[in-house]
């Protein structure tokens, strides 16, 4: 949180933890979307909810007359626009539009069905995955790794050109320590059925 207010450039204002007191406002503010426009929404996937919720917004929340302010927060916002900052480009904001993933053993992370290739040397290691413009990017912390076209349909393979160059030889491997030990069976001295014959003759 705190790098991310760094970078966007603002300043947080901590609250005791479990005291809402503390924090009405925006305690409040949840509390009111939970109970005025959650109920009555009934939608397909993350894109309708989110077309139904700014619907809401500018017809229903923004437009009604606030009980503390006993204004339209329409009317508020457009006199507060002129001296509001600007928003942080994509850029800055990269890091954030992201999710961790970890490479598999085969050298892939899976994101949304699908898997895009990363070079060998970041197998088992936790990489951040994120889209951009049809693409879908692989990032390890600001460095990108791999850029690979967005699949257009689950289980698609994307493989990273380079992904295994260098990649050690299977017979260069270190051998394993065996965990049973086989040893050589015992010879036994082939004798003549006369000599047991014998031995046995003389022990009578």
């Amino acid at each position: 949180m705190l790098d991310f207010a760094l970078r966007v450039g603002f300043e947080s204002r901590l609250c005791r933890e479990y005291r809402a007191q503390t924090k009405g406002k925006v305690e409040n503010g949840v509390k009111y979307v939970r109970r005025n426009m959650w109920p009555s929404i009934r939608f397909t996937d993350d894109a309708d909810l989110n077309g139904q919720a700014l619907e809401w917004c500018d017809v229903v929340a923004n437009a009604r007359i606030h009980g503390t302010t006993n204004r339209a927060p329409w009317e508020m916002l457009a006199e507060e626009v002129p001296h509001l900052g600007r928003l942080s480009d994509r850029a800055t904001l990269g890091p954030y539009l992201r999710q961790d993933h970890k490479v598999s053993r085969d050298g892939f992370v899976s994101w949304e069905g699908s898997l895009y290739g990363v070079h060998w040397k970041w197998v088992d290691a936790t990489v951040q995955v994120g889209e951009r413009q049809g693409t879908v990017e692989v990032w390890a912390g600001d460095e990108r790794m791999a850029v690979h076209p967005r699949a257009q349909q689950p289980k698609q393979r994307f493989t990273l050109p380079g992904q295994w160059s260098g990649l050690p030889r299977g017979d260069h491997r270190p051998r394993k320590e065996a965990v049973a030990v086989q040893i050589p069976a015992g010879e036994v001295e082939r004798r003549s059925l006369d000599v047991y014959e014998l031995v046995a003759g003389a022990a009578a």
